[in-house]
């Protein structure tokens, strides 16, 4: 079947929605299907199938800044796209906020599945409750991402829900090289630079981490020339940047721990399933989009949110005690397997074909 897989935010900016969706679309081709991706770009296009529907701007929201493209020029050219494109169901990521998400809500004629993955309270939820839920019944079918994400979704739309957890491509972190390290015990923290993902609380922690204990910080944002100006005389950090996606599969292989302490608005943790994948033990914070993919004990270490002394305290317990570290990788690998995205496009293969049925 011909799909259109429309997504809000801009492919050239690294987040977890656009990797869902890229690799969403990469694994759906696989299966036969044809798969074209309609976004904006603020660069060359990431393949072929991907159609750049314009540039983004910055839109501050949930205590991050997500990179959407509201303006008409671009939805002119997302509604010239679902048109030429000949679809037989568009998939709608995110399908209320403002862009290409909205717009083919409001435009496209085909069947629509909607997939919805923001965690945490919406004020314009809130505001154009009316509005948003008279759009939201054009969805012949609607998925949110985990249990959080559900509780969000409600508070803009009406109707049934599916909950399917997001995947990732299991192999490819599973088969990673580990990066070289000079022996010592390595930390690894992976996200945007910005209070939501919890950096500055890691920092505060790393004081209390044994002293041969090293740090790799990768990822940017608006908080990091002044952690790293804060940090510049611990030899123990080392700023990475933006890394690629084998440079970041790699670095979770040769981490001894992942360290996620997020303070609040993570609907599902992607990243966390890829460090159990790659074999990596987890320290997290204990949130709800963390409880529902590591479970406490289990397959991590959870702690308090915002707590930097229990943060240090979990992360030393596993860099101490290798028979703990271990329990939870060989755990971590079982459960990363559950979530392996050729599983999650068959899953949405079936609900494509039912709607189309049913039309």
């Amino acid at each position: 079947m011909r799909v259109g897989m429309v997504c809000p935010y801009s492919l050239t900016i690294p987040g977890g929605v656009q990797m869902q969706v890229l690799g969403l679309a990469a694994a759906l081709r696989t299966d036969g299907h044809t798969v074209q991706v309609l976004a904006p770009c603020d660069g060359p296009a990431p393949d072929e199938n991907v159609v750049a529907l314009g540039k983004s701007i910055p839109f501050a929201t949930n205590g991050s800044v997500a990179p959407i493209a509201p303006d008409p020029s671009c939805a002119r050219r997302t509604i010239r796209a679902l048109r030429e494109g000949k679809f037989d169901v568009v998939h709608v990521h995110e399908p209320l906020v403002p862009g290409p998400s909205l717009t083919s809500l409001l435009y496209s004629d085909v069947p629509m599945v909607g997939t919805f993955h923001r965690s945490g309270a919406s004020r314009a939820y809130n505001l154009f409750s009316g509005l948003t839920r008279r759009v939201g019944r054009r969805l012949g079918a609607r998925v949110a991402v985990s249990e959080d994400a559900l509780k969000t979704a409600r508070d803009g739309i009406d109707g049934e829900f599916t909950v399917l957890f997001n995947g990732i491509d299991v192999e490819r972190f599973a088969a990673a090289e580990p990066w070289p390290t000079d022996g010592r015990p390595t930390v690894l923290f992976v996200g945007r630079h910005e209070s939501r993902k919890g950096l500055e609380v890691l920092l505060h922690a790393s004081a209390s981490l044994p002293a041969d204990a090293a740090l790799w910080i990768a990822g940017q944002g608006p908080e990091t020339d002044r952690l790293r100006e804060r940090t510049h005389q611990d030899a123990r950090i080392q700023w990475l940047g933006r890394v690629s996606d084998s440079e970041l599969a790699s670095r979770l292989a040769g981490a001894d721990v992942f360290c996620a302490p997020s303070r609040h608005g993570e609907s599902f943790g992607i990243v966390l399933v890829e460090a159990m994948a790659a074999g990596t033990a987890i320290v997290a914070s204990d949130i709800a989009g963390y409880r529902a993919v590591a479970r406490r004990g289990e397959h991590s270490l959870l702690v308090p949110p915002d707590d930097p002394p229990a943060l240090a305290s979990a992360i030393t317990r596993l860099l101490d005690e290798p028979a703990t570290r271990a329990a939870l990788v060989d755990a971590g690998r079982a459960r990363a397997a559950e979530f392996a995205m050729d599983s999650l496009a068959a899953r949405y293969g079936e609900l494509y074909e039912r709607l189309i049925t049913e039309r």
